[in-house]
């Protein structure tokens, strides 16, 4: 072996490198992305979870109790109802993931040594039920003597009861299996489309598609529309294998779990083919999709609670379609939502997908260079 010659090979492997940007992204953009989401936006200890509050007491002892539980942190007053049906309906939208509800006999309830308070929880999330169980550790006003306390010898009654819907058992299955959904589409459909485009520059087939009257437009939507039947595919198999196999329900529309999943497989499509205008290979098309694949599993709440991040992570997850199509699945699945209900992330998908789209068929333009 030539110490010369392989130190040429050394030489003109890292000049190649230094050139490919998108392989020097990587190499110094993986780790520091990974450090960073680990370190600083992945945060196991949820706070600040939007709670609603039904206080029928509305005594001092009531609105002490309420304070204390906020005073954890865990939970914030995001909304207010008179009563604990409006608290379901709030939960069933997700607009709170928590309910606190104070009996309008508190102090009574107090006196007797009986539950005072329950706090509702929806357990579509598991991490929020793990969460929601400080709060039923939140002391009680010491100052009222519980006169009817039974003896020393019996266990205490709980003074605060916790009531876990969608999942009490906590089945790690049912929370997992609906989100698998938009992992699995979000990795295969953005990188069907990221390769392409690129695809038919390597195999020679753009200079045929050149020579044709095809506008930019048509061709694009003309690479998404075989991909949606796929997505569509895969998402039944998913949800014949998740009834089937881990018993998870399916409590709202089958029609709604179709139309969210359609809106997730646009999105991502619309984003692979934005992809596809920018990589100058398949590999590197590859390489761009793992840098939208990473922070998509990591912020979206698929693998960690959302709650639980960092305001600018959130905004950043804000950015991301899988994290809408999560809160849209899981709500429709399992709490029974309609697409309705969920309009906000209905309509947050809608916009990513006009403008990936509409930035995608802006880029593309039917040259070989």
């Amino acid at each position: 072996m030539n110490g010369r010659r392989l130190w040429a090979i050394v030489v003109k492997e890292l000049r190649q490198l230094s050139r490919d940007r998108i392989t020097l992204a990587m190499i110094l953009g993986i780790p520091i992305m990974q450090l960073v989401l680990f370190g600083y936006a992945i945060n196991l200890n949820l706070r600040g979870l939007d709670a609603g509050i039904v206080d029928q007491a509305n005594t001092a002892g009531s609105r002490a109790l309420v304070m204390d539980m906020l005073a954890t942190d865990v939970v914030s007053a995001a909304r207010t109802a008179n009563t604990p049906q409006q608290l379901m309906a709030m939960i069933r939208r997700g607009d709170i993931s928590i309910g606190i509800v104070v009996p309008p006999d508190f102090e009574r309830r107090r006196i007797d040594g009986r539950p005072v308070a329950q706090v509702l929880v929806d357990g579509s999330d598991t991490t929020v039920q793990s969460a929601a169980a400080q709060l039923a550790q939140t002391p009680l006003d010491s100052a009222a003597p519980d006169l009817r306390a039974p003896p020393a010898s019996t266990p205490p009654t709980p003074r605060i009861s916790v009531v876990s819907f969608y999942n009490p058992q906590r089945v790690s299955a049912i929370n997992i299996v609906p989100g698998l959904i938009g992992v699995i589409m979000t990795m295969t459909m953005v990188l069907f489309t990221a390769i392409a485009i690129v695809r038919e520059r390597e195999r020679g087939n753009m200079e045929l598609l050149i020579a044709t009257p095809l506008t930019s437009t048509e061709l694009m939507v003309g690479k998404v529309l075989p991909y949606i039947v796929i997505g569509l595919l895969q998402t039944s198999v998913i949800l014949a294998l998740g009834v089937s196999l881990f018993a998870v329900p399916i409590r709202g529309s089958v029609l709604d779990v179709y139309l969210a999943a359609g809106l997730l497989i646009l999105a991502n499509l619309s984003l692979g083919l934005l992809i596809s205008t920018r990589a100058q290979s398949q590999f590197q098309a590859m390489q761009m999709t793992f840098f939208i694949f990473l922070p998509s599993i990591l912020l979206s709440g698929f693998m960690f609670p959302f709650a639980g991040m960092p305001k600018a992570a959130q905004w950043l997850a804000e950015i991301l379609p899988l994290t809408h199509f999560l809160r849209l699945i899981r709500g429709v699945m399992l709490r029974g939502a309609s697409l309705w209900e969920l309009w906000h992330d209905v309509l947050a998908l809608v916009v990513f997908v006009a403008v990936m789209m509409g930035a995608a068929i802006g880029r593309f333009r039917k040259r070989l260079d």
